[in-house]
């Protein structure tokens, strides 16, 4: 049970803190009138008015998110904020249900101190149970006064965008993008009045990039219904999205990536409208920028969800994805890579795609390096592809695998604790390159000390 050190306390009730200049000891009510705890300066205990009738439970709730909670606040056995706070007679204060549990367990010590108790008797602390509940209500009240002010600027933007164009128009929408992207409370204002349809409506064959930008920006972080999306999915608002992943900032570029993949998913949609040959290469720019790493996943991530679509497909190949992509494998992390092979394996399905592995000379060697060297899900992505491409050219890819090294790999996932369906995939590939050798150069081959090393 995880114990919490607080500051000394008198008995009686009343708490003492240690304050840092010149280690001068405070009660609370000295505490609150300094302004230690948050409190003003106008002497006694902080009057929040009617928020004594505000739920103590609820606010502590709500204030989540609230900065570092005074330490005399915080019960020693849980660390949470009391609500009900008692006072032994060793001088610490406890939350009222955490001691009474401590009791019927049998323990007759003092949790923080474990002295043995001279005396059983709790002792309501009501000066700190006022003093938590004033600390409490008033970061509340300033919460929900923010959040008011928030929601009020959020409609008011919303009704100047309505009015205004030209420069004035992207200055608001840049206002209001930052208000909504920092503000929860915001995000709702801005959907409960409309705020998705409006900036939708600004998005067209005739918009400027500046404010497609600061409206994407926007879109990117609401919630957006099932109308707002088919509304969004327009030919003309795609395009648009699709010429500023092309010429915008990388900022811009990113945001395009992530609001076309939101508008794409768990529904149907017409797989022509995201097949355009112009999104495939800005997608494929994105992945191969090695200038800015943070466009990677969201452009992988895109493209992974697009290419379940035959049509993408024939787009992809059209413009060389297989050995762009092949070719970036070593430098992706994890989660980028993961995305990558079930890219390829994607386009593995097709001939067009089958042939441009075999011809890639990356491919295997690149593959080979991947197997039980980052997770089971790669390898077995890895696999899939490998034998694909050995099977198309059994002779000269299997070749070529076993010369990289793919034997020894293979008879380590065969041995490994790797999936039964994994492991059998491995045999299955091991025996299709053993074909075109004799057993004892194929042996020779494996090279299996050289790859455990």
């Amino acid at each position: 049970m995880p114990i919490y050190q607080p500051p000394s306390r008198r008995r009686g009730g009343d708490v003492k803190l240690d304050v840092a200049e010149g280690g001068q000891i405070l009660d609370l009510e000295t505490a609150v009138k300094d302004g230690i705890l948050g409190g003003g300066g106008g002497g006694g205990l902080v009057s929040c008015g009617g928020a004594e009738k505000l739920d103590l439970t609820k606010i502590i709730e709500e204030l989540e998110s609230v900065e570092v909670v005074p330490s005399v606040f915080i019960c020693p056995i849980s660390l949470e904020p009391m609500q009900d706070p008692v006072t032994l007679c060793t001088g610490q204060t406890y939350e009222r249900a955490n001691i009474v549990k401590w009791f019927s367990f049998g323990h007759y010590t003092c949790p923080t101190t474990m002295q043995e108790l001279w005396d059983e008797s709790i002792t309501p602390n009501k000066t700190l149970h006022q003093l938590i509940h004033s600390w409490f209500s008033q970061k509340y009240l300033a919460m929900k006064k923010r959040s008011e002010d928030v929601q009020g600027r959020a409609l008011e933007l919303l009704e100047t965008l309505k009015k205004v164009k030209g420069q004035a128009r992207v200055q608001t929408l840049k206002q209001l993008r930052q208000v909504v992207n920092t503000h929860g409370s915001a995000k709702r204002t801005t959907v409960d009045n409309g705020g998705v349809a409006l900036i939708s409506s600004l998005l067209g064959p005739f918009t400027s990039h500046a404010v497609g930008s600061e409206a994407i920006g926007t879109l990117v972080n609401l919630d957006l219904s099932s109308d707002s999306k088919s509304n969004l999915m327009q030919p003309a608002k795609i395009s648009l999205m699709v010429d500023m992943l092309n010429e915008g900032s990388m900022e811009t570029k990113i945001n395009c990536a992530k609001l076309i993949e939101t508008l794409i998913q768990g529904k149907d949609f017409d797989s022509e409208i995201v097949s355009s040959l112009s999104l495939v290469v800005g997608l494929l720019r994105l992945v191969k920028d090695k200038r800015h790493p943070d466009g990677v996943l969201p452009a992988l991530s895109l493209l992974h969800a697009m290419c379940s679509h035959k049509c993408v497909k024939n787009s992809a190949m059209s413009v060389g994805a297989v050995p762009q992509l092949v070719e970036v494998l070593p430098s992706l992390n994890n989660e980028c890579l993961e995305f990558c092979l079930c890219i390829l394996e994607n386009l593995s399905t097709i001939p067009e795609g089958r042939l441009a592995l075999k011809e890639c000379p990356s491919t295997i060697p690149n593959l080979v390096r991947l197997l039980m060297k980052v997770s089971e899900g790669c390898t077995q992505l890895a696999l899939s592809i490998l034998w694909v491409v050995c099977k198309l050219s059994p002779e000269e890819g299997a070749s070529m695998a076993v010369e990289a090294g793919l034997a020894a790999k293979l008879l380590l996932v065969i041995q490994s604790g790797c999936d039964s369906v994994l492991k059998q995939r491995a045999s299955e590939l091991l025996k299709l390159c053993s074909l075109n050798y004799t057993a004892t150069l194929f042996i020779s081959k494996c090279k299996l000390t050289r790859t455990i090393q």
